[in-house]
This record gives structure tokens, C-alpha cells and sequence, in this order.
């Protein structure tokens, strides 16, 4: 006898637990994921990779390009230094003087970009030759010019040279004041003639004024064949303003732990201006160069990789290099990119984030692409990637309470006189509850701004945590309990049962189909308020009204397919208060944990 007990618990442990194990999460992540993606798009985001999703949650450092990222991305032509130390407004240059002919012949011919005729605006190239071309695209050149020959932009050596001939038989050169400055021997005065260049250092000071205010400058020059002197046309200053917004959101990035370090190519003057009108940089803030990056090693990098903030002038390698070190230590590696130079960085990197305006082999190297390059779209990229672990964990917490209650009752119910307490057919509807209706339900919960307070995972945490352990095992074990004493207590078993099994029967699966959607709430949200934000869910609202409404019609119509018979208004009304007991259960446990000092979540 005892051994039949065993070998049709065994049996029916067996059926369970196969519908028990959770063969949904796979489905129901690639679902909560995938239904994000179109959410995400609306703000921006376009994910090409669902597992990027997920992971910039993570984050625990960001390496960001500050250009069109940090700031709006329109770079403006704002001011011009002349060789005779005379500073004016760009656009108070007069037009007739030979300097300014001269200077517009070097910004239309040594500069990558092109103007599109019928938008009027330059495309093409990177931002700053659009800005320098847009500048003098209403100048009319009259005169014969001819390109020879071209050596584009190099991030190394910071210049890019044109050989032209015609009306000019120069050579055009253009790039950071520091590699061009210290060369020139003589500059061009408002005639275009050549004049004797003197104290260059009366020019570097008045251009360190405009950088402390954010103002990068870029030299142009000419020079004859085989000749290694310069002679100055001018030192154009270039503004960028920062993004409105971009300060708050910095500041909600950094409460949520994730450290921010902006990469920029401009120099360290006015990556600094920028970085403080941000309020990145603190006191215990470090500010490097590429060249000053270049002389530390790794050890002393891992050291004081913490507090560094700024890296100016930066070389796409400077970028692989941070990421590998990041990786090393253990943090989970956002980055920014927008040039095929960033492509290794971006496929190294944790999550590879491109710029909606770069190049397309960032793009294809990259798993979320940031459609207006803003900074604020980084940030709810990072929100939805939290979100969506969140919700991933909610799931879990339904699906393995129900599994518990679930395995618990079919092995210790032989044991006590109840051998098929849930058919197969039962089961099945159960499963769907459990799989495709929950993940649909879960899925939809909406992005909140106080995840961003919370800190990121670590990258060996596992999915299952503390919070989530005891709320399955304590709400599990009453689920349990309260099945066991429904299908054993004499006076449940008189009032629902009353020699009728079936009519038993039919009020147990009620209740367990009812704990399942009471313990949802409990599932979705850690707060005493279980209504809380539930609005913002219309989906979770509808699938367990819908569920619900399905079981009804199951109990009454079911028959013998599900093992089913109608029940009374009041018994079903009385099965619907003994399944919501779970709620005060649950917040007894949730207001105890409290007590003892313990606020946790998933």
C-alpha cells in the first residue's frame, strides 16, 4: 500500500515538475525584451542587439563623446584670431580685405565636407568641417582653383593638408593650434601680404581666455613645396553649446552609481570648461590627455581609473584600452561611438553604443544606437535596461511561487489521501497562465524613475536574490498550506465537498487558479501599495481580468475536459477570499522585513 503511495507520487511529481520547471523564462525574457525594442524606439533608442538591452542596465562605467552627445552637436563658428593679435567676431571679418579671400579659399578647399545646394547646408566629413564650410559658403570665389592633391584629417598627428594650384599654388594646411603654431614663421596681414610673425605667445594667451569658456580653436596656414615654415592666416574659434538638459540628467546618472568619464578630442583647457559647466569634474576629479594617458600603466590606471572624469584630446585607441582595463577590474563597460576609428571599442565594450549620426560601421558594430545623440537618451536607454531586469525577476518570483506550491502539493499529497488534486488538461491551463500570459502581463511594467537610484548589478550577481528567495519560499509555503487545508480541513471538505468530490475539486482548482492571480500583485512591486504604478501596466490589468473571466467560464461550462462542475455563487465568492488572503499574507511579510530594517526588491 505504502508503496503504491510512493510510486504514484513519484508519478505525479513527475507530470508536475515537468510543467513546474520554468521552460517560459527563455520565451518571456525574449518577450519582455522584444516588446521594449518599439517603447525604446519612440525615445530614441534603437536596439539592434536584444541582449544590449539588459546589460546597459548594468552599467558601471560610461565612456561618452562629448561633441553632439554632451552638447548639441552644431558646431558654430564663433570667433577669429588674425596673425597681427587683432580677436573679432567671425562674421565682422570684412570681405574684401585679401585675408579674409585667403582664409576662405583654405576653409572651401582643405575641408572634407560639401555644401548641399538644396538645403543649403554642409553634409558630409565631421562636424567641425561642416562648421568652418557653412561659415564661408556665401563667399563667392571667382578665381580658378584646382585640387593637386589631399591628405585627409589624421587623429594623430591633429591636421589635414591640401595642395592646390590655379589662382594659389599652395599648400593648405589645417588642425590644432599646438601643431601648427610652434612652425609659423610669418602670417598673412589684412592685405594677404606676408609680415614677419612675432611673440606667438600674445596669441596663445588671448585664445586660453575663450577656451576656459568652452571655445576650441583651429589654426590654418599655408606653406610652399619642400618648405617646413608656416605662414598663419588665422586661428578660427569653433563653439558648441551643452545640452539644456544634459546637467540634470548627468546628475540622475551618477546617483545611479555609474561612473561618467566624457572623451573628447578637444583640447584640456576646453574639455575642462566643458566638463565643469556640467558639474562632472569634483575635487578629487582627474583630467588627462591622451599623451598623459599614454605614459601611465596599467597598474597605475587600474589605480586611478575611479576618478577620472575627463580625456581630452583622444585617440581611438585610448578608448580600447579604457575598456579592457574597465573589464579587468570587474565593471560592466558602456561606450559611445561614432567613427570607424570607435568600431573596436564599441564591439569591446559591455554594451557598444553608436551615435545615430555616425558612421555605419559603428552602427553595425554596436548593439543600441542612439538615434538623436543626446545624452538624455543614453540615460532611458539605461532606465529601460534596469527596468526590464526588473521585471524579468517579477516573473520569476510568480512563476516559482506557483511552482512551489505546485511540486510541494503533488509530492506530499498521495501521502495524505489526495492523489490527482490537478488533471493534466488542468495543468495545461495552468502552464499558459504561468508562461504566456504572465510574461505578456510582466513585460509591459513601466520604467520608473527611482530605478535610477538604486545600484547597478554587480556583473557575477545572480538573477536570483535574497528579497526574491523568501518571498517564493514564505508565499509558496502558505499557498501550499492553504491547498493542503482546503482539501483536508472537515469543514471545507463538508461545505464545498458534501459527498460530492467533483464539486471539491472543481472550488480547489478555482483556488489555486485565484491564489496565481492575487499573488501576481504581490509579484509585480515590493511596496505595502500594490496598486502602486499599475495603471501605468494596462496590459498586466487586462490579462488578469482576463484570466480570471476565462476560469469562471471554465468552473461553469469546463465539464468533463477540465474535471469541472459549476459552483455556487457563494462558494465561488467564498474561494475568492480565501485565495486573496495571500495579499495580507504577503504584506505581513513585507511590513516584518521592514521591521527589521530590511527594504529590498528585485
Amino acid at each position: 500500500m505504502l508503496m503504491g503511495h510512493i510510486l504514484h507520487a513519484a508519478t505525479l511529481a513527475v507530470t508536475v515538475i515537468v510543467v513546474a520547471v520554468p521552460e517560459g523564462l527563455p520565451m518571456m525574457i525574449t518577450l519582455v525584451l522584444s516588446s521594449n525594442i518599439k517603447k525604446m524606439l519612440k525615445d530614441n533608442v534603437l536596439v539592434r542587439k536584444l541582449v544590449g538591452i539588459e546589460t546597459c542596465g548594468n552599467i558601471n562605467i560610461l565612456f561618452t563623446d562629448k561633441t553632439g552627445t554632451i552638447t548639441n552637436g552644431k558646431l558654430k563658428v564663433n570667433n577669429f584670431i588674425s596673425g597681427e593679435k587683432k580677436e573679432c567676431n567671425f562674421f565682422e571679418l570684412s570681405k574684401k580685405t585679401g585675408l579674409f579671400k585667403l582664409l576662405a579659399v583654405s576653409l572651401i578647399y582643405n575641408n572634407g565636407a560639401t555644401i548641399d545646394k538644396n538645403k543649403k547646408v554642409a553634409i558630409g566629413s565631421n562636424s567641425t568641417d561642416r562648421a568652418l564650410l557653412e561659415a564661408v559658403s556665401t563667399y563667392k570665389l571667382k578665381d580658378y582653383i584646382k585640387t593637386e592633391k589631399t591628405t585627409p584629417f589624421n587623429s594623430d598627428k591633429k591636421i589635414s593638408m591640401r595642395k592646390i594650384s590655379g589662382a594659389y599654388n599652395i599648400n593648405l594646411i589645417k588642425g590644432a593650434p599646438e601643431k601648427i603654431l610652434p612652425l609659423c614663421k610669418h602670417f598673412y596681414d589684412d592685405k594677404g601680404k606676408k609680415q614677419k610673425l612675432y611673440k606667438i605667445s600674445e596669441i596663445k594667451r588671448k585664445m586660453e581666455s575663450d577656451i576656459n569658456k568652452g571655445v576650441r580653436y583651429i589654426a590654418t596656414a599655408t606653406f610652399e613645396n619642400n618648405s617646413r615654415e608656416l605662414s598663419l592666416i588665422g586661428i578660427i574659434g569653433i563653439k558648441d553649446e551643452v545640452r539644456k538638459d544634459v546637467k540634470e540628467v548627468l546628475k540622475g546618472v551618477e546617483n545611479a552609481l555609474i561612473q561618467v568619464v566624457m572623451i573628447t578630442g578637444d583640447s584640456k583647457p576646453t574639455a575642462v570648461a566643458i566638463a565643469k559647466e556640467i558639474q562632472l569634474i569634483e575635487e578629487n576629479s582627474i583630467v588627462l590627455t591622451s599623451e598623459e594617458l599614454k605614459n601611465i600603466n596599467d597598474e597605475e590606471l587600474k589605480s586611478k581609473l575611479k576618478n577620472i572624469r575627463v580625456i581630452a584630446r583622444a585617440l581611438p585607441s585610448d578608448k580600447s584600452r579604457l575598456v579592457r582595463i574597465s573589464q579587468e577590474m570587474g565593471f560592466v563597460v558602456g561606450m559611445t561611438g561614432d567613427g570607424v576609428n570607435d568600431a573596436p571599442a564599441l564591439k569591446k565594450a559591455d554594451v557598444g553604443i553608436a551615435m545615430g549620426s555616425g558612421t555605419e560601421v559603428a552602427k553595425e558594430a554596436s548593439d543600441i544606437v542612439i538615434l538623436d545623440d543626446n545624452f538624455k537618451s543614453i540615460a532611458k536607454a539605461v532606465l529601460y535596461g534596469r527596468t526590464i531586469f526588473k521585471n524579468i525577476r517579477k516573473f520569476i518570483i510568480f512563476q516559482l511561487t506557483i511552482n512551489f506550491c505546485a511540486v510541494g502539493l503533488s509530492i506530499i499529497g498521495p501521502f495524505i489521501g489526495i492523489n490527482a488534486p490537478i488533471t493534466v488538461i488542468q495543468m495545461l491551463w495552468i502552464n499558459m497562465i504561468m508562461d504566456t500570459f504572465a510574461a505578456l502581463a510582466f513585460a509591459g511594467e513601466a520604467p520608473l524613475k527611482e530605478f535610477m537610484k538604486e545600484q547597478p548589478k554587480r556583473r557575477d550577481e545572480l538573477i536570483i536574490n535574497k528579497y526574491m528567495k523568501y518571498q517564493i519560499i514564505v508565499t509558496g509555503i502558505y499557498s501550499l498550506v492553504l491547498c493542503i487545508l482546503f482539501l483536508k480541513a472537515p469543514f471545507l471538505r463538508n461545505y464545498f465537498g458534501n459527498g460530492n468530490t467533483l464539486n471539491l475539486m472543481t472550488a480547489f482548482f478555482a483556488l489555486f487558479i485565484f491564489i496565481g492571480i492575487f499573488n501576481s500583485f504581490n509579484a509585480r512591486t515590493h511596496r505595502i501599495n500594490l496598486l502602486s504604478n499599475v495603471i501605468k501596466n494596462k496590459t498586466f490589468i487586462i490579462i488578469m481580468l482576463f484570466i480570471s473571466i476565462v476560469q469562471i467560464i471554465i468552473i461553469y461550462y469546463g465539464g468533463s475536459i477540465f474535471r469541472a462542475t459549476g459552483l455556487s455563487i457563494n462558494e465561488l465568492i467564498i474561494i475568492i477570499c480565501i485565495s486573496f488572503s495571500v495579499i495580507p499574507f504577503d504584506l505581513l511579510r513585507k511590513v516584518y522585513l521592514r521591521g527589521k530594517g530590511v527594504i529590498g526588491g528585485v
